[in-house]
């Protein structure tokens, strides 16, 4: 299986893991973000994660559906 990472650019000093779940259209607004990691894995830097609230930090690693997604800082 490939494995695909895509970059996702905050100028923020962290995202909220629903707030990912939107930026990547896997869901539509942030009451589904609930249901969505009640029925997916998800995990940051290597570990299962259900709180929707999750603060993600530069440098982060999630994967969700063998995509991985990488936290960067966006320099403006």
């Amino acid at each position: 299986m490939h494995k695909t990472t895509t970059q996702i650019e905050i100028t923020t000093d962290y995202l909220e893991l629903q707030q990912l779940l939107k930026i990547v259209g896997l869901i539509s607004t942030g009451g589904e973000a609930k249901f969505f990691l009640a029925t997916n894995a998800v995990s940051v830097n290597g570990e299962n994660e259900k709180r929707r609230g999750r603060k993600l930090f530069p440098k982060d690693l999630v994967k969700v559906k063998d995509i991985e997604y990488a936290i960067v800082k966006k320099c403006i």
